[in-house]
């Protein structure tokens, strides 16, 4: 009775949290007058919507600039935190504690603070409207560092003795010895990395004015608040899903490995 009752709870929020998700896609396939009577399944399906939408915002190109940006703010989250991760945790110099707590703290800090700062920086660099407006601001992540230095401080240091004696580099001790053994911690970095990339939205409409370099939340954005949707709720929720839709399928394929190492760093 009492497993009944478990499974019967985690059925019932699994519902609760996926069923706004089912309605806006439900609803996106459906014609407009009939969304405000849509309960569960639509009576007749339409690709209007997304049509529509494909008409009015070049949705396909922010779709690529998104895809691009994020990827590249992902791998390079995941290299450089992983060389700072690795010299914090299995390197000895001075003041390498007192860098380490400087890291956790300026997690504390909102990205908000530093806004004024870093526009000034992109406009005296030349960088506004430009792919580098986006990717350089975001590619050093405090928190892909602390992932990376806990998961380095639980490798063996006779593992990284042995590559050392048989003449591996640093950079070849980090990307080819150790990094097979933390997979899971890559996988998550990569995962959080890439939805939080993908979800920004204050600094692209800050820096970016150009359409078509703009990413697809920016854009999405500007389509449903600025007018351009003529008030038609199915074309703004057929955006809205073409936006969810990579998070949830990039989720969907790597999320064992994303809990294995929230689990496996204590962090619950």
């Amino acid at each position: 009775m009492k497993k009944a009752l478990i499974y019967i709870c985690l059925i019932v929020m699994a519902i609760t949290f996926l069923y706004p998700f089912f309605w806006m896609i439900m609803a996106s396939l459906t014609p407009e007058k009939l969304i405000g009577s849509l309960t569960f399944i639509p009576d007749s399906f339409t690709f209007d919507n997304y049509l529509a939408m494909f008409g009015k915002i070049p949705i396909g190109r922010a779709l690529l600039n998104s895809m691009f940006v994020s990827s590249v703010i992902t791998l390079g989250v995941i290299l450089i935190g992983a060389m700072v991760g690795y010299a914090l945790a299995k390197t000895r110099f001075m003041g390498r504690n007192f860098i380490f707590y400087l890291i956790i703290f300026t997690m504390t800090l909102p990205f908000q603070i530093t806004l004024i700062p870093n526009y000034i920086t992109i406009v005296k660099l030349g960088w506004v409207d430009q792919y580098t407006a986006l990717i350089i601001p975001f590619l050093v992540n405090n928190f892909a560092i602390l992932m990376f230095r806990q998961s380095f401080m639980s490798v063996p240091q006779a593992l990284i003795d042995a590559a050392r004696i048989d003449g591996c580099s640093e950079l070849r001790i980090i990307f080819q010895v150790l990094f097979p053994s933390i997979i899971p911690t890559i996988v998550t970095v990569g995962i959080l990395t890439f939805m939080t990339t993908w979800n920004e939205v204050l600094w692209p409409l800050i820096v970016v004015r150009d359409e078509m370099v703009m990413t697809m939340p920016q854009l999405v954005t500007l389509f449903s608040v600025g007018g351009r949707a003529d008030a038609q709720l199915g074309v703004k929720l057929a955006s809205a899903v073409l936006l969810a839709l990579p998070i949830m399928i990039a989720y969907s394929f790597f999320q064992k490995y994303f809990i294995q190492s929230m689990a496996s760093s204590g962090i619950k």
